[in-house]
């Protein structure tokens, strides 16, 4: 009785503060080396620090009323409808969201063939890896696609990728970046 009646509450979601435009999965063409899972377009505030910079998600995190697969093909079709933290922050400093990276199969892979949504390529290597799991991340910025992309470090997701393509790539002292709306490995090693 008492989990039903905590079941029939309703969740406490976060506000969802800026207009979303249509998503879209983009095209070879417009997707050279497989690093967008989807594209679209959020802006954030008027001003602020990363205002005027463009940023890609990885696909791990939450962006509400985007798709997000996590790599993995059984979440095919999942929509949260609830931003991640870091989303929210990164609108909150003025940055416009323009999609989001493709990442390894539930992000347990360091190379850049596990995702359902194909194999990602090194911009500056064809036919090669840009690491992972935050693949898609580190292609995209390697290629000059955005400014920058946020990732998710718990065993080298963002320092191998970063390392491979050739881009700046931090893993955050624990804790001091809310890993709140991401899906997690293991929250004493999550990043």
């Amino acid at each position: 009785d008492s989990f039903n009646t905590v079941e029939e509450m309703p969740d406490a979601l976060p506000t969802v503060e800026y207009p979303r435009s249509d998503w879209y999965r983009p095209e070879k063409a417009e997707n050279e080396h497989g690093g967008w899972y989807v594209k679209t377009e959020i802006k954030g505030k008027d001003s602020g620090i990363l205002s005027g910079k463009t940023v890609a998600i990885k696909d791990s995190a939450c962006v509400a009323n985007i798709p997000m697969m996590n790599g993995a093909s059984v979440l095919d079709g999942y929509v949260p409808d609830f931003d991640a933290t870091v989303v929210t922050r990164v609108l909150d400093a003025g940055a416009t969201i323009t999609g989001k990276a493709v990442c390894e199969y539930f992000c347990l892979s360091g190379g850049s063939s596990t995702s359902a949504s194909g194999i990602v390529q090194s911009p500056k290597n064809p036919g090669f890896t840009p690491g992972g799991s935050s693949t898609g991340s580190a292609a995209l910025v390697a290629a000059g696609e955005v400014d920058m992309a946020l990732g998710g470090d718990q065993a080298g997701s963002v320092r191998i990728p970063a390392s491979f393509s050739g881009v700046v790539g931090l893993k955050p002292t624990f804790g001091l970046v809310p890993y709140t709306g991401i899906m997690g490995i293991e929250t004493t090693i999550d990043h």
